[in-house]
């Protein structure tokens, strides 16, 4: 019998695409009147070459300061007045916009999105002062400890492709960029043989293709840029960091070279985590902002138990090539980040040695399972995650998860953790604090 996780994965889905080549997904959700439009883009940090680093998200705020038939101050309004909720973000493989609203708003959602498509202005005022923004962000996440050791792990444990680079920029190219760069950047990526279009909710799927094609089909396709073709290097060896600067807590991050979510050992691979640190499913927008049940995972019993550790967490994140497992712990109060990672790598080797068990496996796959329910639990997350697996080109990752989930071995999962957690294949980072007005931050790489 089909869990309502899998019943919901696999409900009718129609996949069109106009003549401009533009994908749409629609779905219909009958369960409120309610529609949620999200409008993706195949283009992330990831094809962000070495001094337009940070472009991507810099694109996706200009595209909020209005169009040719929106003025900068009604785009959030337009949706406000249908009760609805609107966002976007940018992340290393995609750049993504959506509306939810009631199914009368419809027109006006997807009004917005051919505009911000094919119409926004980009003004040079406006594009000064999302510098500003954009810059305080970025000094706003250094000063997060937590926030700058990961993404100095992730530099350190990529030396040639591109998702070594941030999400944000770094600050050097954001005080250079133009606002041709930022517009030039906008009309290569931001047409419709780039996007995929996702409607869900309380709709008649002819009638939706019928309005997408009146506010999308007069849009012109033009040529995609290459593709990134970098492939990262096997690492033959671990790589430590060490950042010292001002704070009052110790953090600790190992970071493994990882599947892309296409990938056969993908799902071993989240097993594996969910035994380790707890299940956490595969929705970025979502599934990490419900805790995971991690009390009777390894490294929290190994760490929070013996409390050497206040918090642990895993993130097997589905990308489209192959990213990072990384593992994180907040050092108690007292205890030497040594000590920390003494106790992570012992468990660690004793997974990559010994394996886990048949029971662990079971129970990882129940959780994950279970999560996957909240995985899709509003016409929002659903829309999300048709079109974020669309984007990475594996949308039977998210379809069949759950038959995925369930094929899974003891034998793979232990298979996947020999292969996956060695010290050629890691990079640890520490953040070490300073006592306040010590001395100015560093970084030292090994």
């Amino acid at each position: 019998m089909a869990t309502s996780a899998e019943a919901r994965a696999h409900a009718p889905v129609r996949v069109a695409t106009l003549a401009n080549g533009l994908k749409v997904v629609v779905r219909e959700e009958h369960t409120a009147p309610l529609a949620s439009v999200w409008c993706w883009y195949k283009v992330g940090s990831k094809d962000e070459r070495p001094g337009l680093t940070g472009v991507s998200h810099w694109v996706e705020h200009m595209n909020f300061k209005g169009t040719t038939n929106i003025p900068r101050d009604q785009v959030k309004g337009i949706i406000e007045q249908f009760g609805g909720s609107w966002n976007g973000y940018t992340w290393i493989d995609q750049t993504t916009y959506l509306e939810t609203a009631s199914r009368e708003a419809l027109d006006r959602m997807l009004f917005i999105e051919s505009e911000r498509m094919a119409r926004c202005l980009y003004h040079p005022d406006d594009c000064d002062s999302e510098r500003t923004v954009i810059i305080s962000e970025l000094q706003g996440g250094e000063n997060d400890p937590d926030q700058l050791l990961d993404q100095e792990l992730v530099a350190t444990a990529f030396k040639a492709h591109p998702y070594r680079h941030p999400t944000i920029g770094w600050l050097s190219d954001l005080e250079a960029m133009t606002r041709d760069d930022l517009f030039g950047y906008y009309r290569r990526y931001y047409v419709p043989n780039n996007a995929v279009l996702v409607v869900v909710g309380d709709l008649d799927t002819e009638d939706v293709l019928r309005r997408v094609q009146q506010h999308f089909g007069s849009i012109p396709a033009a040529p995609v840029p290459d593709r990134n073709r970098t492939v990262e290097p096997e690492q033959n060896g671990e790589r430590r960091l060490t950042i010292r600067k001002e704070g009052t807590t110790a953090y600790l991050k190992a970071g493994f070279h990882a599947p892309a979510a296409g990938a056969p050992e993908f799902f071993p691979a989240l097993i594996l985590d969910a035994i380790l640190t707890g299940a956490k499913g595969i929705n970025l927008w979502s599934s990490f902002r419900v805790p995971p049940p991690q009390r009777r995972s390894r490294l929290y019993r190994a760490l929070v138990g013996s409390g050497l550790a206040s918090m642990v967490s895993g993130s097997m994140l589905p990308t489209e090539e192959p990213f990072l497992y990384v593992l994180s712990a907040t050092a108690t109060s007292g205890t030497s980040l040594s000590t920390v990672e003494a106790r992570l790598l012992q468990e660690l080797e004793l997974v990559r040695t010994a394996g886990v068990t048949p029971a662990e496996v079971e129970t990882a796959k129940t959780q994950l399972k279970a999560r996957l329910v909240f995985d899709a639990d509003s016409i929002t997350n659903i829309a999300h995650q048709l079109g974020y697996f669309e984007t990475i080109g594996c949308r039977d990752v998210y379809v069949d998860a759950a038959s995925k989930i369930d094929d899974v071995t003891v034998e793979q999962v232990n298979a996947q953790a020999a292969a996956m957690l060695t010290e050629a294949n890691r990079t640890v980072g520490c953040f070490d604090p300073l006592p306040v007005h010590e001395e100015p931050a560093h970084v030292s790489v090994e």
